[in-house]
């Protein structure tokens, strides 16, 4: 009983939170996570995003990640790694970034580095994730990063609370609240609040369906997310090699 007032207390939150949004359409987040198991201390991150202004058409934002993962124990893990984003300029906060250089026709390049830890915990059923993350952001403005078009690097900093409450072997439950800060320029970057069911299908296979309130200081966004969580182990690839 107490799974399912949590469940009915966050959904409305969000729902309210809904009600006020930066653009008329309810737009789509099409996401894939993994983390490959390669030997004991180490696991390679890979992911994959495509976002669109509707569902699954207006194409938005190309995200590409991957990092390298040190596992320091079964609940800490630091990780450094690389992402390239491609943006759609219609998108409100790059306009609030970039001002009036941008038309619609230019498009946001960034290469970005990035530095996180994770700490998880577990309280009765229920796991706790925190993840402290720093991004170093290098954005074109332009066709192709033309060099005649304007660059600049942000420093930028995450905190997420991820929770996730399993109501069977198979379903589960998850939420999280996470924080941009910027760490030059006005401190507040946006925040992100998000709720889904999530099935395992297997035992390094699951998948999410959710919402998210993408909240920026002038604008809200609402979008659906569908993500794909697969986490091989490959630590018996890499030992046949080395044999």
């Amino acid at each position: 009983m107490k799974k399912f007032l949590l469940v009915f207390v966050v959904f409305n939150m969000l729902m309210l939170s809904a009600q006020e949004t930066g653009e008329d359409n309810l737009g789509s987040w099409h996401m894939y996570f993994g983390s490959n198991r390669i030997s004991e201390k180490f696991s390679i991150h890979t992911e994959a995003q495509l976002r669109y202004y509707e569902q699954a058409e207006n194409f938005n934002q190309l995200l590409l990640r991957t990092g390298l993962n040190y596992h320091i124990n079964p609940d800490a893990i630091v990780t450094a790694g690389y992402a390239y984003i491609n943006t759609d300029p219609n998108f409100l906060d790059s306009r609030i970034i970039f001002g009036d250089i941008l038309t619609d026709d230019l498009r946001l390049n960034e290469h970005r580095i990035f530095q996180q830890f994770i700490l998880k915990d577990k309280v009765w059923e229920v796991l706790f994730e925190h993840r402290y993350r720093l991004e170093q952001r290098f954005i074109t403005v332009g066709e192709n990063e033309d060099p005649e078009f304007e660059k600049r690097t942000d420093h930028r900093a995450r905190y997420r609370l991820q929770v996730t409450l399993p109501l069977t072997d198979i379903f589960f439950l998850n939420f999280y609240d996470e924080i941009f800060l910027n760490l030059q320029r006005e401190a507040f970057d946006q925040n992100r609040l998000y709720a889904a069911v999530g099935v395992n299908v297997t035992e390094n296979l699951s998948v999410q369906a959710g919402y998210l309130k993408n909240h920026f200081r002038t604008a809200d966004f609402d979008r659906l997310q569908i993500g794909v969580f697969y986490n091989p182990d490959l630590r018996g690839i890499f030992k046949k090699k080395k044999e």
